[in-house]
């Protein structure tokens, strides 16, 4: 397994790991399962793909959201058929979610009442951080204030099983842990100014390569905005572009502020949020590849 944050060059790390050892890469970010962004994600080139076996890499329409449970059931699927090949299954990405749900398991939260998801959606992210804190505070001291999608989800799933989310993260079953050997690499910039610095100009490079095409592609579809796809980096600020709601030199500026501060969230969840999970809490650091 190889993680870290975006731009810290895990795609490259693992080709040269591929090649040396005989691998097939699995594909561990949610953005490139999505067929409609090999640019703005970043997918590997043709010519990468064929210098060594790619898998779940543009698998998916952007008009079919996958979660972390069904990806982590495709995922397993391709580790299992790179054994049966005597392949080393070589897993990158930096989606800490999906993996999590492969090696720890999927909580076994049952379906959420339609009243109640529907009654919490209607609510203000404020009223559902208020809430969530007053019904559910042991899972809100978990989440961050500033994320309404995993509050809202908490929220739901307090009111619908009357069990707080913690409790059903605890039950977790199916993951692969204790199933497989597992070497964990963890890339991690030394320098983090350096490491936003580029993934700035890795940006630049995208819209150079055609991303803001891209994304007036998919735009075009008509897709739900709350569809995964819509709202991988960079698609929110260069669909307003393309509407007419900003110029392009402030999309870009909101795009490259939103890839920082989700390489802080990526860097927390990997770096501090590892140290309480025992298969990431032992990695082999690596600085930028």
């Amino acid at each position: 397994m190889i993680a870290g944050p975006t731009a810290s060059g895990k795609s490259a790390l693992a080709l040269e790991a591929a090649r040396a050892r005989g691998g097939v890469i699995i594909n561990a970010d949610a953005s490139q399962l999505y067929a409609d962004l090999r640019v703005l994600t970043a997918r590997p080139t043709a010519a990468e793909e064929a210098a060594a076996p790619h898998r779940l890499y543009g698998v998916r329409d952007a008009a079919l959201p996958c979660s972390a449970a069904e990806w982590a059931a495709m995922a397993a699927a391709e580790i299992a058929a790179a054994h049966r090949a005597g392949r080393l299954p070589i897993l990158v990405g930096g989606t800490g979610l999906y993996l999590s749900a492969l090696m720890e398991g999927i909580a076994p939260v049952p379906p959420i009442e339609a009243g109640v998801r529907a009654a919490v959606r209607q609510m203000a992210p404020a009223a559902v951080r208020a809430a969530l804190e007053a019904e559910d505070p042991a899972m809100a001291r978990r989440l961050r204030a500033s994320d309404p999608q995993r509050n809202a989800r908490a929220l739901e799933v307090i009111r619908s099983t009357g069990r707080s989310l913690a409790e059903w993260q605890q039950a977790r079953t199916g993951g692969m842990l204790g199933q497989v050997a597992l070497e964990t690499w963890l890339v991690v910039p030394e320098d983090r100014a350096a490491h936003a610095a580029r993934a700035e100009a890795r940006l630049d490079s995208m819209l150079a390569a055609g991303a803001l095409e891209e994304v007036r592609r998919l735009v075009l579809r008509g897709l739900a905005p709350d569809l995964p796809a819509m709202k991988a980096l960079g698609v929110k600020p260069l669909a307003a572009h393309l509407s007419g709601a900003l110029a392009l030199e402030e999309a870009i500026a909101r795009a490259k502020a939103d890839t920082r501060r989700y390489i802080k969230r990526q860097l927390t969840w990997f770096v501090s949020g590892g140290q309480a999970r025992g298969w990431l809490a032992g990695a082999f650091r690596r600085g930028l590849a």
